[in-house]
């Protein structure tokens, strides 16, 4: 595989790590990923929970555990460790300043255009800015953007397919429909950014993510366009990833049709696992007293059947009998715990034997 160059920041590998929240990609995790050579993620959502102990206080709560989270992974590894922070989280300004006070290599930002994400950088700060898109339209709105308002261009564009886990940044008709799929948008994509980048003598690297599992993936897909891969399934389990171990014995315990969409508090249509606790939502048992964190601005508390920050972080403790897993299309392939050293080479084995492959037939 080819390295991954974005700015001065060189990674060995051309994967990155997803950004897995409530707590399921934390430092840990994070920091073995870049150790391998990958670009590590730690998410910000949630951590106002995680660290309840500091302050009751969700946003005070949530600036302590991200200043501790990218100091644990500092100690840990001098590779490349970046902060997921979503746009429609209530503290999203908070959790970006943090991030770059922090000075976390990059920051990667979605469910949501990030159109003033630029704005929160000073002169001389380093830390890179890569959009999350779902659309070439999406990455050509963002980039003139950032570009007529604050000279800014991104430093990588990552592409989310319809078959990535969480909130999906796609409607419910589209998510099945091939003319939105990840082989479908990321040439597309692709073209936009390199057309962006030449018109503005940079280059912009192109990160592919949502359903890519292998070493033969990850090859198709860079033919296809891509620069590097996003996976976040197939760091779920892992030794190293920050949820409990009932979490991650979940994705191997899930059966291709345990794979569903659920219509989000949020207002959009996510990936799950589904369990007793989505089938008590879907009778209508569950319903929330109050909203004690306004964490997403787009929930609204009236109209939601629980607390997605609480199912979430319950999940990631392991109680899933009040929580519930977010995945990718690909969770029901996992079938054991491995570690990352172990996930990182087999997927460069795996690369590697498919392009042998190819060059035994006499194609490139």
């Amino acid at each position: 595989m080819k390295s991954l160059k974005i700015g001065d920041l060189v990674a060995r590998m051309p994967i990155v790590q997803g950004g897995m929240g409530v707590g399921i990609s934390l430092s840990r995790l994070a920091s073995a990923v870049a150790e391998e050579g990958g670009i590590g993620v730690i998410s910000s959502a949630g951590l106002g929970v995680i660290y309840g102990d500091y302050s009751k206080d969700y946003r005070k709560a949530s600036i302590y555990g991200l200043r501790q989270e990218l100091r644990k992974a500092r100690e840990a590894t001098r590779g490349i460790v970046g902060v997921n922070v979503m746009v429609a989280m209530s503290n999203f300004a908070d959790m970006v300043r943090t991030a770059i006070a922090e000075k976390a290599d990059i920051i990667f930002s979605g469910a949501g255009l990030p159109l003033n994400l630029p704005s929160f950088l000073a002169k001389g700060v380093k830390t890179k800015l890569a959009p999350i898109v779902s659309s070439a339209r999406a990455a050509k709105v963002l980039c003139n953007k950032w570009f007529s308002e604050y000279g800014y261009v991104p430093d990588a564009i990552v592409v989310e397919g319809p078959k990535a886990g969480g909130h999906l940044g796609y409607k419910l008709d589209q998510l099945d429909d091939e003319r939105f799929s990840l082989d479908a948008v990321v040439p597309q994509v692709a073209a936009e950014v390199r057309a962006f980048g030449e018109a503005h003598d940079c280059e912009i690297p192109v990160i592919a993510g949502g359903g890519i599992y292998t070493g033969e993936d990850i090859y198709r897909i860079m033919g296809l366009g891509a620069d590097a891969v996003q996976m976040g399934t197939r760091f779920v389990t892992t030794e190293e990833c920050d949820a409990d171990e009932r979490f991650k014995q979940s994705y191997i315990d899930a059966g291709r049709d345990d794979i569903e969409i659920i219509e989000s508090p949020v207002g959009m249509p996510g990936r799950a696992i589904r369990n007793s606790f989505l089938d008590r939502v879907r009778q209508g048992i569950k319903r929330p007293k109050n909203c004690p964190f306004d964490c997403i601005r787009t929930c609204d508390v009236t109209h939601s059947p629980y607390c997605i920050m609480l199912a979430l972080y319950n999940a990631f403790r392991g109680r899933l009998q009040n929580g519930y897993a977010f995945c990718g299309a690909n969770a029901w392939r996992a079938d054991r715990i491995g570690t990352v050293h172990e996930l990182m080479r087999s997927l460069s084995d795996e690369y590697d034997a498919f392009v042998a492959k190819l060059r035994s037939l006499g194609r490139k």
